[in-house]
């Protein structure tokens, strides 16, 4: 991202999810942070209270598909199939991929309607052989103004998420660095 000051993003994939998003939206909350929900469609479905709490809460949202396709290995027409449906309850033109990999031919297809967002550090808290302080320190060693982070709010990354999350907000803190929402609009960039 542009440097705006001293803006960071810290973005989270694979919600909205029960028991995890909300203790996220939590620590933002006491943090003064905003952030990015890259959201799946069919989370949105079966959560929409969730859903409506991210928006509520000033933060930005993105598609994420609407079943977490591989982008890779899935065709061209279903890809996109899957991306509008996720589009009719997730109003934003930002697109990730999951899994971060993406086609030509879908980039392509993609990038007359959505800022398609990657990142610049990984935060690895899916990995389960990884502790909540290495993943912290991942994001720490490397965070600087402008970096998009990503983090997830699935249960699978919980127990590394959070900790490391509340870590890095805090050094947000003493390095004056600002979580900050990315612009839903195509036209901000």
């Amino acid at each position: 991202m542009p440097q705006h000051g001293n803006a960071v993003y810290f973005t989270f994939d694979d919600g909205p999810t029960p028991g995890v998003t909300e203790a996220v939206l939590d620590l933002l909350e006491a943090h003064e942070a905003k952030s990015t929900f890259f959201v799946i469609g069919k989370n949105v479905e079966q959560h929409p209270e969730l859903y409506q709490r991210i928006l509520a809460g000033n933060h930005s949202v993105g598609n994420h598909t609407h079943h977490h396709e591989r982008g890779w290995q899935t065709p061209l027409n279903d890809y996109l199939t899957s991306i509008e449906q996720a589009a009719k309850k997730v109003s934003s033109a930002l697109f990730r991929p999951p899994y971060g990999r993406i086609t030509r031919a879908q980039v392509q297809a993609l990038k007359p309607h959505y800022r398609i967002v990657m990142w610049d550090i990984l935060s690895y808290d899916f990995d389960q052989k990884q502790t909540p302080e290495q993943c912290a320190h991942r994001v720490m060693q490397k965070l600087q103004p402008g970096a998009i982070v990503v983090f997830h709010d699935s249960m699978k990354a919980k127990k590394n998420m959070l900790p490391a999350l509340e870590a890095c907000l805090a050094y947000c803190k003493k390095m004056k660095f600002i979580p900050m929402a990315l612009p839903m609009s195509y036209h901000a960039y």
